[in-house]
């Protein structure tokens, strides 16, 4: 039996992108999957999403990566998620996904208001904060100008923008607009728009709706896609297990550290980074314990900045470069998380940081996870383990940025058992 063809195909470049996005597709009762382990093959579903990993990749491999899951899904529209703080390859992966559509222009808005992300006279801001001189600046992959036009001048596709005045006089003008745009180019041109309220995507997301676009943006776009799909059915939430939740905290930005000072000490599992370093720590046996004895456990290998600071100076003197430090943490952190799930069944799992996430659910031999439409704050999903080691365990990723101070206790709570 074939396949059915996706109404909406997510492309992503990391797995809590793919899954917060995704969510907002799904809390409007679409039946939603998240491939979360790149080239995994696409399942059923009316919206699948699928996560490349391929925000740290060269531009041409991550380029590659997109085409080739834009044409594995075959959606009948094509959303081009990027992050809404601007990090990663956007413009070799947007030209890639018009390459592998047949779009007349590409729809580019990455604000999502509800995080504080917003674009206004084509710059986009943090919590009003140009883009550049926020703490995403500094990434290994940072976004290279606030001016999100920017990020497609090497492109081989024209650009042009749609500003807040425009899309404050309504879908119509907008739609104006596109077609002004497609009509003068030869190319399927690239137009990036001015949003920083909800109802600024709502009338982006109808004005695209009118021609074969391909739609690009973070969680806050996604949310207003027109799909021909009905759909009657409620988000639910998937039923905790019996046990207690480990979380996995992979990301070290400034906002989940703080959200780290919130978690009791009891509740901490401190991984020693150097040994991570090494590949040299087994720590499994004692995290299943603590979890057997009713104690929620949070793993992490640095939990402050001077931490983080101090195992990037220990790596590099070791020879290694920000990225294999960053993939050896994750990986250790992964390695342990998926040997204490084999001794013992989590009430759910809760991981931060998009390399951690995939890296945890590699360790799990899991690839698909279905997304019900729940969450626990905006842009943070719950969703549904559908195979590997522990399949039916509830799983919450966030994005290393979102969130207040209380998330990750919000989140542990969410997956407690006894809650």
């Amino acid at each position: 039996m074939e396949n059915r063809m996706p109404e909406l195909g997510i492309i992503a470049d990391d797995l809590t992108g793919a899954m917060d996005t995704a969510s907002e597709v799904a809390t409007r009762g679409y039946e939603t999957v998240v491939v979360a382990i790149p080239d995994a093959s696409p399942p059923d579903g009316t919206v699948v999403a699928v996560n490349t990993d391929s925000r740290y990749l060269p531009p041409s491999n991550a380029a590659e990566s997109v085409e080739r899951s834009v044409k594995a899904v075959g959606a009948s529209v094509v959303y081009k998620k990027i992050d809404s703080t601007l990090r990663g390859n956007i413009g070799a992966e947007v030209a890639a996904a018009l390459r592998a559509t047949v779009a007349e222009l590409a729809v580019v808005a990455p604000a999502f208001p509800a995080t504080g992300r917003r674009t206004w006279n084509g710059i986009h801001e943090v919590d009003r904060t140009p883009i550049g001189e926020t703490e995403f600046a500094a990434d290994r992959n940072d976004p290279s100008s606030s001016a999100v036009i920017d990020l497609f001048a090497e492109q081989n596709f024209p650009t042009e923008r749609v500003e807040g005045t425009d899309v404050s006089n309504g879908a119509d003008r907008v739609a104006e607009r596109f077609s002004a745009a497609v009509t003068q180019n030869n190319r399927p041109p690239i137009v990036v728009c001015d949003a920083r309220t909800t109802a600024h995507l709502q009338t982006i997301a109808a004005a695209g709706a009118q021609f074969d676009a391909l739609f690009v943006g973070s969680g806050g776009l996604a949310a207003h896609l027109r799909l021909d799909t009905s759909t009657d059915t409620s988000p639910t939430v998937p039923r905790t297990k019996p046990g207690n939740p480990l979380a996995i905290v992979g990301s070290v930005s400034e906002t989940t550290l703080e959200q780290l000072t919130q978690i009791p000490d009891a509740q901490l599992f401190h991984l020693d980074p150097h040994s991570l370093l090494d590949g040299a720590t087994d720590e499994a046996a004692d995290i299943a314990g603590r979890l057997d004895r009713g104690v929620p456990t949070v793993l992490t290998a640095a939990s402050d900045r001077s931490t983080v600071e101090d195992t990037l100076s220990v790596g590099r003197d070791r020879g290694l470069s920000e990225a294999e430090i960053g993939n050896r943490i994750a990986t250790g952190l992964a390695t342990v998380a998926g040997n204490a799930c084999r001794i013992t069944r989590p009430s759910g799992l809760f991981v931060t940081g998009g390399e951690v996430a995939v890296a945890v659910l590699r360790a799990l031999e899991a690839t698909t996870v279905s997304l019900t439409g729940a969450t626990v704050e905006d842009g943070i999903p719950l969703g549904q383990l559908v195979d590997g080691v522990v399949p039916d365990v509830p799983l919450i990723t966030k994005a290393g940025g979102f969130g207040d101070e209380t998330t990750i206790s919000n989140c542990l709570d969410m997956l407690d058992d006894e809650q």
